[in-house]
């Protein structure tokens, strides 16, 4: 009996998660190394690139997000996605152990959630279909609605890039997040258009010719970039147990969404299935917010100046609270 594409995408879908949440953990340590002897990274500097352990984080990262492209052939984003929040439980446990950033029994608790949302949603996954050329799936992304939201996510970012930045960067870890966020989820859009075009040509089926195979290896390439940037940006300046879980939240949100516009992902399931996925993502998001709080209680808990920065990072999330009601 053959194993499923699902089944495929599953298993490296878990590896994936468990090579990125070790990355977030080696390229904090590489960006604290930096800043105490030279320039930030969250005040523009790039002297972490000189850093080996920093490079180190960024190759597991890197295999981390091959294991994630590959998965994305084979299974359907609303499976693949949320699967990351494995990467949060692997980068909370690593950062209790490296970096001293203690695991409470809320933050265990957390973690079980997103366990048990992910299994819900690995148990009620669409199959996945796969268009037969890239000529089918830019007829998907040239579609009005898809266009919409490409058009939004576009003009969010640009507004967070040149207003919100400047004047909240430092404080308010939605605008870093946010841009890494909204560029992630047409990544995605971008790299499962790739990786299918790779299959189909690895069949026989080359595609190669196609210019809209270069387009969207363009568009991925940019977005990857910008990510990227604006990642190292949020671990240098806010704690990577308050990176991990908003950052998952915001991009695993954002790319479902973006998914079910462009793929339909959700096409042909019945209505307890969806149901079921809905409440498996959520359970994920309640255990990525009992590891937030967890995390914000701790530091609101710790004594004097002695620790100066983390206490910095309090007073971002009061920021973010304002923030969020403002809007």
């Amino acid at each position: 009996m053959g194993v499923s594409d699902n089944t495929r995408g599953l298993v490296l879908a878990m590896l994936s998660s468990l090579f990125i949440g070790t990355s977030f953990i080696l390229k904090k340590k590489g960006l604290k190394r930096t800043a105490d002897v030279g320039t930030r990274a969250g005040t523009g500097g790039y002297a972490y690139l000189l850093e080996p352990l920093w490079w180190a984080g960024m190759i597991t990262m890197i295999v981390g997000e091959i294991a994630n492209f590959v998965a994305y052939i084979f299974a359907p984003a609303v499976l693949v996605t949320p699967l990351g929040a494995l990467s949060i439980i692997v980068s909370a446990v690593l950062a209790h152990f490296m970096l001293k950033e203690q695991l409470r029994q809320m933050g265990i608790l957390g973690c079980m959630s997103c366990i048990v949302g992910s299994v819900v949603i690995v148990i009620h996954a669409p199959q996945e279909h796969t268009p037969s050329s890239v000529l089918e799936i830019w007829n998907l992304a040239t579609e009005p609605a898809f266009l919409i939201y490409v058009a939004v996510t576009l003009s969010i970012v640009l507004v967070l890039i040149m207003y919100f930045e400047p004047h909240y960067g430092q404080t308010n870890i939605v605008v870093y997040l946010g841009i890494c966020s909204l560029m992630g989820s047409l990544t995605v859009m971008s790299i499962k258009a790739i990786g299918i075009a790779i299959k189909l040509t690895l069949e026989g089926i080359s595609q190669a010719s196609y210019p809209q195979t270069w387009f969207f290896l363009s568009v991925a390439v940019i977005c990857v970039i910008t990510q990227l940037n604006y990642l190292n940006k949020a671990l240098d300046t806010f704690n990577a147990a308050i990176v991990s879980p908003i950052y998952y939240v915001m991009f695993t949100t954002l790319t479902i969404i973006a998914s079910a516009i462009m793929f339909r992902d959700w096409s042909g399931q019945n209505t307890s299935s969806i149901i079921s996925e809905i409440c498996g993502f959520i359970t994920i998001l309640s255990g990525t917010i009992i590891l937030h709080v967890t995390r914000e209680e701790e530091t609101a808990t710790l004594p004097g100046i002695v620790q100066g920065e983390v206490l910095s990072q309090y007073r971002s999330m009061s920021d973010i609270r304002k923030f969020m009601v403002c809007q």
